[in-house]
């Protein structure tokens, strides 16, 4: 029987390699859909002429359209780089903060209920907001916000990649503008991944119970994924939306976050109608939905396979006081990772 440091090894290393896989899929299947609900939640920011010759298009496939016209098909990419370079340890920190916070909230059988399913996804939606995917989405935003071609060598835009991007940004607005929207951020990881694990863990475990599997084929662990990715995004919408305006925007010396928060939400009320919180949730569905279907089938199967090397062949070269310092380490970064959450916001406001 495998011992205690064992198990944390395997875990460490199967959600690294298992959820990085899953990302990168996901990531390049499903980057196109991110795109253009950005554009469409920033439709509303950009007045058209008053002498265009057509109106912006409000449809999902419409922009989706007139981006590759009028910049080329590698627009729908703009803002991969910062997305891929972050996949890897988000997804790690995605689901091993998930499995150490549902270690934490087990019973003395290792059993968890929903409710601790649903807390553990919670801090592990708000553990990768902070750790990971706030500096990437703000990034990722003034990437795709960007209107110009791809396929025209003189139309040089002001971020040209990701890293360009983030050396402007703290240039010229300081390293913490790489967090604006933190708050919300966090929340919206949060609703995610809580209610995404949540429905995923007892979809899997009804749809074991009624076939009398240990273990689904790859398709069902798709259709699971795919379903209970989509519940995320309809539950939080708003809080996407406004996070995103917050996020294109350049910072004002002396806003706080509240103030930005209330000054951007009261604007999209008042100029646009409440309809526009919701505005970008199909291609968000679209986008949320399959990416989660990926990430989950992939997962899977990765980890299948990781688990299947690990019976044949140990680690043996890593002494066991090693392993209990990395699954002490586990332990020590969740807690770090969520003081880091408590500073960033009351720092930096929403």
């Amino acid at each position: 029987m495998a011992s205690y440091p064992d198990k944390a090894w395997k875990t460490l290393t199967t959600h690294l390699l298992a959820g990085g896989a899953a990302g990168l899929a996901e990531a390049l299947c499903c980057h196109p859909l991110d795109t253009i609900k950005v554009r469409m939640q920033l439709n509303n920011m950009r007045r058209a002429p008053v002498n265009a010759a057509a109106p912006l298009p409000k449809s999902f496939l419409g922009v989706g359209q007139r981006i590759v016209q009028r910049e080329g098909i590698l627009a729908l990419y703009k803002g991969l780089g910062a997305v891929v370079s972050g996949i890897v340890p988000k997804m790690a920190i995605r689901f091993s903060s998930f499995e150490l916070y549902k270690s934490w909230l087990a019973d003395e059988t290792g059993k968890v209920a929903t409710s601790g399913v649903f807390l553990a996804g919670l801090g592990a939606g708000v553990t990768e907001a902070v750790a990971v995917v706030t500096p990437m989405d703000v990034i990722k935003i003034r990437l795709q916000a960007q209107r110009h071609s791809t396929v025209d060598p003189q139309d040089v835009p002001k971020y040209r990649n990701a890293i360009h991007a983030a050396f402007t940004i703290i240039k010229e607005e300081g390293p913490m503008t790489l967090y604006k929207g933190v708050a919300l951020t966090a929340l919206r990881q949060a609703t995610n991944q809580a209610v995404n694990f949540t429905f995923y863990q007892e979809f899997k475990r009804i749809a074991r119970q009624l076939q009398g599997l240990d273990e689904l084929p790859s398709y069902q662990h798709l259709i699971l994924g795919g379903v209970s990715g989509a519940m995320g995004p309809i539950s939080n919408a708003p809080i996407d939306t406004i996070k995103t305006r917050i996020q294109k925007s350049t910072s004002v010396a002396g806003e706080s976050g509240w103030t930005r928060f209330v000054t951007v939400t009261r604007d999209i009320a008042q100029k646009e109608g409440y309809k526009a919180f919701y505005r970008g949730l199909t291609p968000r569905v679209l986008r949320v939905a399959p990416g989660q279907a990926i990430t989950f089938m992939v997962y899977e199967k990765v980890k299948s396979w990781i688990d299947l090397w690990n019976d044949r062949k140990q680690p043996s070269f890593l002494k066991p006081k090693v392993l209990s310092v990395l699954s002490t380490s586990t332990r020590v970064l969740g807690v770090a990772l969520m003081l880091v959450v408590a500073y960033i916001a009351a720092h930096q406001g929403v």
